[in-house]
């Protein structure tokens, strides 16, 4: 058994994860070539839960700004469940290992707390949003540089994670409405790009990324993963100019504002 928190335990507990969104009785391989021909047969509470992030997805790109509250909490949420499964689920509490059920029980109820200070904290709540926002550029930045370099060591991806992530979270927190604007549009039309590759390919494009992250030997990626992957930014652009010109245009959330939590009010010079 590999010990906790090393690449082989969190490559296992992704495979576990992905087993999970699959039928069993696929026999599909973890690294189907792409002349393999998917059988797309999907189980009802994947398929359930996959729609309801694309649900909100659509929210966050579209109304992300609108939504300032919602987003604040939902962000808080999503990192703190996150991470606190992962621990549970592969670290050992009170000398008991706990079941998946248990893992997101408390991953949930950790997260909700979590969620909770991010949207009663400001400051908190925009430096998450511009951490997430950091993020989800150096994947990309990961997925195109593959193309041309393959890092040598992990600790490659790991710095540019960091790095990116806490240039977008102090941007965040200087130019609130234009990143938090950015941020939303590009993490909505992440979750419905996910959704998209779960319903097409069974999530193959998020191995492909969680691959670039762990410095696993490049492989190539089918024609129409890079096709679902194109989607992102063609959504990201289109969530950031609806938000821009119709649902975001006249509120103003920023600290100093006489107005707060959503009221239509007009900044001159604001973006």
């Amino acid at each position: 058994m590999p010990p906790p928190g090393s690449p082989r335990a969190m490559t296992s507990t992704v495979q576990t994860l992905r087993f999970r969104l699959l039928p069993h009785d696929t026999g599909q391989e973890w690294v189907p070539s792409c002349e393999q021909e998917i059988e797309r047969q999907y189980q009802a509470v994947p398929s359930v839960v996959c729609a309801m992030c694309c649900l909100f997805g659509i929210i966050y790109c579209f109304f992300g700004y609108r939504c300032f509250k919602a987003v604040m909490f939902l962000t808080g949420l999503m990192f703190g469940s996150i991470i606190i499964f992962m621990l549970c689920y592969k670290e050992r509490v009170l000398d008991t290992q706990l079941s998946v059920e248990a893992s997101v029980g408390i991953g949930l109820g950790i997260g909700v707390l979590c969620g909770l200070v991010t949207m009663l904290v400001r400051s908190v709540g925009l430096f998450m949003v511009g951490l997430l926002l950091g993020l989800l550029l150096a994947l990309a930045t990961l997925v195109a540089m593959e193309q041309f370099y393959h890092p040598p060591t992990v600790w490659i991806p790991i710095g540019l994670l960091l790095g990116v992530g806490m240039l977008g979270a102090v941007l965040t927190l200087q130019w609130q409405k234009l990143f938090t604007t950015l941020s939303t549009a590009v993490f909505g039309s992440a979750i419905m790009t996910v959704t998209i590759d779960y319903f097409i390919e069974l999530l193959l494009l998020v191995q492909y990324v969680y691959e670039r992250v762990k410095v696993a030997p490049a492989r190539p990626m089918c024609w129409y993963s890079w096709v679902i992957l194109g989607v992102w930014p063609v959504l990201a652009t289109l969530g950031v100019l609806v938000q821009w010109k119709v649902t975001a245009e006249g509120y103003s959330h920023t600290e100093g504002s006489r107005c707060q939590g959503g009221c239509r009010i007009r900044v001159p010079g604001e973006f």
